[in-house]
């Protein structure tokens, strides 16, 4: 079997994916730090995060979030249990329930933003707009060539 050269385009691209990686890492211990004294964990704040502006199905979250549907189902109904969502009748779909949070779910997120502005601030305080704005855009376009792959 042979095996394809990698390309340099492909190798600087495996170095965004570690670094990906450990950026992913960091942010989510970032979250948890944040998200303990509302009453909430990362992954909670996520799935909430998810169908702040318009309810979603379960499914249309994990695509969303890129997460599996049975740990957004999972969450879910934690967060239902909690009072801080509700599941509501999906006019398209008569199984799959919409999912949204409660006023109890929106005042937690809410609770979120003192301390999610001052991370957000301090880490971006060094780094350009244009920069962040250029990282933005790759990784949308990095998110658009995965979707099409």
């Amino acid at each position: 079997m042979t095996v394809e050269p990698r390309t340099e385009a492909g190798d600087v691209l495996t170095e965004v994916i570690m670094r990906t990686f450990r950026l992913y890492g960091g942010f989510l211990e970032a979250a948890e730090g944040m998200t303990k004294p509302v009453g909430l964990t990362a992954a909670w704040w996520q799935v909430l995060g998810a169908v702040l502006r318009e309810p979603l199905s379960v499914s249309g979250i994990a695509r969303e979030m890129s997460l599996t549907r049975q740990s957004v189902q999972r969450i879910a109904d934690l967060l239902v249990a909690k009072g801080l969502a509700e599941y509501l009748p999906n006019p398209a779909h008569r199984r799959a329930k919409l999912f949204r949070p409660t006023k109890a779910g929106y005042q937690a997120v809410r609770g979120l933003a003192e301390a999610q502005h001052a991370f957000t601030n301090r880490v971006s305080a060094g780094i350009g707009l244009d920069e962040l704005r250029t990282t933005l855009s790759v990784m949308d376009k990095l998110i658009a060539a995965l979707d099409a792959e």
